[in-house]
């Protein structure tokens, strides 16, 4: 199976296909997201699209983000990024195997005056069938502000095996 097939088995990703395909689908899923996992519900993240080997994810700016200079905070950027990478790795990952976050590698380029989104996708192809014992897949996540301007890059190595 390669990411482009995707991972159509997993209930994450099949939940996501099951809701419309538009704004209100978009919320719905993304507060589903955020019961399953609290913590990304610090950015009020919106999955604005996922499928295999891609996602898209905005966050507002607002209060609860801002860093002590009222930019968007480093932290909750890298949250917005972890976000991305495992609908992604939700929609790609085949259910014959299982991923976890490794390590995070992230650049901080420019201030973040505004809200964000993060765009996720393969750093390269992937043939999870290949993947007999353990294998590190990188996900990469660039994170634009309104105006278009890469703020954040982030490389998130996950560690996928087996089931």
């Amino acid at each position: 199976m390669t990411a482009t097939t995707g991972n159509t088995n997993n209930a994450t990703y099949a939940l996501r296909r099951r809701l419309p395909d538009n704004k209100l689908g978009d919320v719905l899923f993304s507060v589903g997201m955020v019961a399953k996992v609290p913590y990304f519900g610090t950015i009020f993240p919106l999955v604005e699209a996922m499928e295999p080997g891609y996602c898209r994810v905005k966050a507002p700016k607002w209060f609860g983000v801002h860093n002590h200079i009222g930019t968007f905070h480093a932290i909750a950027a890298c949250n917005l990024a972890e976000t991305a990478m495992g609908m992604l790795m939700e929609a790609t990952v085949p259910e014959t195997h299982r991923w976890i976050p490794k390590a995070m590698h992230t650049q901080y380029l420019t201030k973040a005056t505004t809200g964000l989104t993060a765009h996720a996708e393969l750093a390269s192809p992937t043939d999870f069938a290949q993947i007999s014992e353990g294998s590190e897949v990188v996900v990469a996540i660039r994170i634009l502000d309104k105006t278009g301007t890469e703020v954040v890059h982030c490389d998130i190595t996950t560690w996928v095996t087996p089931k």
